[in-house]
């Protein structure tokens, strides 16, 4: 076990920015986050899995524990159904694939996410009307005060739209190691309503889909969307989807009758916050390197050597221009490292 110094972490978050971090540690080991969590001689532990949703700022002067732990091995099963614990560490996409070759329901829409398994409960990563608590069972976390490991299940996450209890009050409290997932062996439970999948799906003519063609639906519709990382730095959706009620909603229809809008169980409404970005004419905009990605509004992306605060400020400067023309304010789905 040691410590490495002066580490560039362009390589390691999405969004392609340079920042050092001062102190860095690759963590394959439960023992090896233990030990370094208990090294009190070092500046405090900064925790960094797959970087596909951070905006790093800066230089970090921190002991950057970087998680890499690897494995997935079946906890449970019944005829039906299955439970996988599969390490923190792990490619959330190369999950994906693996239960389809698995013959496992359940994940197929959220094929192509970029980041770990580790960093997925924290923020609920959902898409195509699926999120991650729809097949979430627990997961095992390390305390990062005393090393102390700590099982929640579903209902103690607190599970919401892009949240969860590791952006509340447990947020920078610990590191998430492992995740338990319940899924399907059969009779699956498939999403085909939302979104554009209905209609790729009959572009790619499939009428009876399995998961494995859900999938190959999704990452279609994703890969015309959104930007690949390796070819160009962006976190994927920078900004959630705002959520408004009643009133507001028939406020915004009023001065803008096109607005698109998804009711929600509880009588609010989700506002697409791309189209917002849109209307106020970013899409396709340019600061510098930092800018709006062409084919997707929502999408803040580095062209080459945008620094974190040159990001910051656009997103900044749209978040000003939706609140003075919609009334509504956006907030960031990307986690923001100042």
């Amino acid at each position: 076990m040691r410590i490495e110094h002066n580490i560039s972490l362009r390589p390691y978050n999405t969004f392609g920015i340079e920042a050092t971090a001062s102190h860095f540690v690759p963590v394959r080991e439960l023992q090896t986050l233990k030990w370094a969590l208990g090294r009190k001689d070092l500046p405090p532990p900064f925790i960094l899995s797959g970087g596909s949703n951070i905006l790093l700022g800066g230089d970090l002067n921190a002991l950057v524990l970087y998680i890499d732990n690897k494995g997935k091995q079946v906890v449970w099963e019944s005829e039906d159904r299955v439970r996988l614990e599969v390490a923190g560490g792990e490619s959330w996409h190369g999950l994906v694939l693996w239960c389809l070759e698995q013959g496992y329901g359940g994940l197929e829409n959220l094929s192509l996410i970029p980041g770990k398994v580790g960093t997925a409960p924290i923020q609920n990563i959902g898409a195509y009307g699926v999120e991650l608590k729809d097949v979430f069972h627990s997961c095992q976390a390390v305390a990062l005060e005393d090393g102390s490991l700590r099982e929640f299940d579903k209902s103690a996450c607190a599970f919401g739209y892009r949240d969860s209890i590791f952006k509340q009050e447990a947020k920078g409290k610990y590191v998430i190691w492992s995740v338990t997932l319940e899924l399907t062996k059969r009779n699956h439970q498939l999403n085909t309503d939302y979104g554009a999948i209905t209609q790729e799906l009959s572009t790619q003519n499939v009428h009876d889909p399995g998961p494995r063609e859900i999938s190959d639906a999704v990452i279609a519709i994703r890969r015309r969307k959104l930007p690949d990382p390796a070819e160009i730095g962006n976190s994927g959706s920078f900004f959630k989807n705002p959520v408004v009620n009643g009133d507001k909603y028939a406020e915004l229809q009023g001065r803008y009758p096109e607005i698109p809008g998804y009711p929600q169980n509880d009588g609010t409404t989700k506002v697409p916050a791309g189209w917002l970005i849109e209307k106020l004419g970013f899409k396709g905009i340019r600061r510098g390197d930092a800018g709006v990605h062409k084919n997707q509004a929502l999408v803040l992306v580095n062209y080459g050597e945008a620094s974190g605060e040159e990001v910051y400020a656009l997103a900044m400067e749209i978040q000003a221009a939706v609140r003075k023309e919609f009334g509504i304010l956006l907030t960031p789905e990307v986690n923001i490292i100042k």
